[in-house]
């Protein structure tokens, strides 16, 4: 493990490390502050006397006992402006992390079940994305994500609903996810919708391999045909899925203190991440739900170092890996590339001389 010694100085070379998020759920970002400020502002009732006390409610002891909280938290975005509000949080906290683009996942049907329409939620996080776009340069993009553990049905119904305003959000919405729980939902599931999504044009992508087997990798990447593994943590137990993922480049969205909270693992140095990036997995760090999980990428960062071991070539190559597992174009990734290389280069590390490349 790294020397304690050097943890300020590593946080700040993280920290500003031009980096991508690529899998984080917006409403996932939806701090308990907020909440409560939503919760007045639209007369919803919550069931906790204050924020510290639902701050005390996130004890989870698997996936479902977050999404049952998860889902009620969301319960308090009813406006455009609350859409909007929370997603300018998230992205005011992106830019202190030194996020330069960021990947969006939001679940549609978890609010027009309530009765919130779908342009409310896309007007929202639009306004607050292109705001940031304008004002901080960051970079964004939305994929909206199915729930797995509703019907194939209601994916397609809730597709076929959003098609409408996809000229309106052509900009931004560029892809389609599936996530929620994986027990008994397996992604062939929803092979049917996800086929005409990728007619459609979308980038797909899908959570798989977290509570799931090593085989929803390979079902999501064979039957869902995704370019990108969320999660996919589970894939070490199948060597010749790995070894795919290495030889085929397929990237996987780790979120490390995600997987810590809902117990995939039991403690930080547990965690494979370091085996997966060592053995040539285009591994990339990421913070999934952060205001229930406690901690914001560059919080994921920093423990993985500290826990695993990694060194500040390997939280280069990690940073690197998120550009290029991004939905950017190439020429945009590029410059990405070459601000990320002329970082490094006005931050050397002292104790290890540069080794070419980025390094």
């Amino acid at each position: 493990m790294p020397d304690t010694a050097l943890q300020p100085a590593l946080r700040t070379f993280v920290r500003s490390l031009p980096k991508a998020e690529l899998h984080l759920h917006i409403e996932g970002s939806l701090e308990p502050e907020l909440m409560f400020e939503l919760a007045r502002r639209n007369g919803v009732d919550l069931p906790y006397a204050s924020v510290d006390a639902l701050r005390l409610a996130y004890a989870f002891d698997s996936l479902q006992s977050f999404l049952d909280l998860y889902y009620a938290g969301a319960g308090v975005l009813i406006t455009e402006r609350d859409f909007h509000d929370m997603t300018m949080a998230y992205m005011n906290r992106a830019k202190e992390d030194g996020v330069v683009h960021v990947e969006i996942m939001f679940d549609p049907q978890t609010h027009t079940a309530r009765g919130v329409a779908m342009e409310t939620v896309f007007a929202g996080m639009a306004r607050a994305l292109r705001k940031v776009r304008s004002s901080m340069g960051i970079t964004s993009y939305l994929i909206l994500s199915f729930l797995r553990h509703l019907t194939e049905a209601d994916a397609m119904a809730t597709l076929e609903a959003a098609l409408p305003l996809r000229e309106q959000y052509k900009d931004l919405w560029i892809g389609i996810g599936l996530d929620s729980g994986e027990r008994g939902n397996p992604p062939g599931k929803f092979a049917r919708v996800f086929a005409r999504c990728k007619a459609l044009g979308f980038r797909l992508v899908a959570h798989a391999g977290e509570e799931g087997p090593a085989d929803y990798v390979r079902d999501a990447l064979d039957l869902l045909q995704v370019e990108r593994i969320d999660h996919g943590v589970r894939s070490e137990e199948d060597a010749l899925l790995l070894q795919r993922l290495i030889d085929q480049q397929i990237p996987l969205t780790v979120c490390p203190f995600s997987n810590l909270k809902l117990q995939v693992i039991k403690s930080m140095p547990q965690h494979n991440l370091a085996r997966l990036l060592r053995l040539g997995v285009m591994a990339t760090v990421n913070s999934d739900d952060p205001a229930y999980f406690g901690g914001y990428v560059v919080d994921n960062y920093i423990a993985c170092a500290e826990h695993l071991g990694l060194t500040r070539h390997e939280l280069v190559v990690l940073a690197q890996n998120s550009i290029a597992a991004s939905f950017l174009p190439p020429e945009q990734k590029n410059e990405h590339f070459q601000a990320l290389s002329a970082y490094v280069a006005e931050n050397p590390d002292k104790k290890n001389p540069p080794r070419g490349g980025f390094f």
